[in-house]
């Protein structure tokens, strides 16, 4: 395998990471624009923010904190949701050194040619 192949192979794993695929799904953007604008929430007060019912908001809760980005605590009965900043900018960092490392490798930009294009 070359060197390209392995790159490009590593990019489409960095791509297809469970943090990108977190992020990628509009209702799972929702809530978290939610929990920016108005703090850390539960389940029912995040579900009456979207139009999902509270069972499918739970589960796009689930994988965004199994992808690191909110963090979850329990207040009594409650489970408290809250959008985790720091992890959230570090993955995206760590996902942007990667892809410019990979892509440097993988797909390089194309040769400049000293002969103008005709169009």
């Amino acid at each position: 395998m070359t060197a390209r192949e392995t790159a490009a192979g590593s990019l489409v794993q960095v791509l297809d990471s469970e943090f990108l695929r977190a992020l990628t799904e509009p209702a799972r953007l929702a809530l978290m624009k939610v929990l920016l604008l108005e703090g850390p929430l539960d389940i029912a007060s995040l579900a009456a923010h979207v139009p999902q019912d509270r069972s499918v908001v739970s589960r796009h809760l689930k994988v965004l904190e199994q992808a690191g980005i909110v963090t979850v605590t329990r207040r009594g009965r409650h489970r408290i949701y809250a959008l985790d900043g720091v992890a959230f900018i570090r993955t995206l960092e760590d996902v942007l050194t990667k892809a410019k490392s990979l892509t440097a490798i993988c797909c390089p930009p194309p040769a400049t040619s000293s002969t103008p294009r005709e169009g």
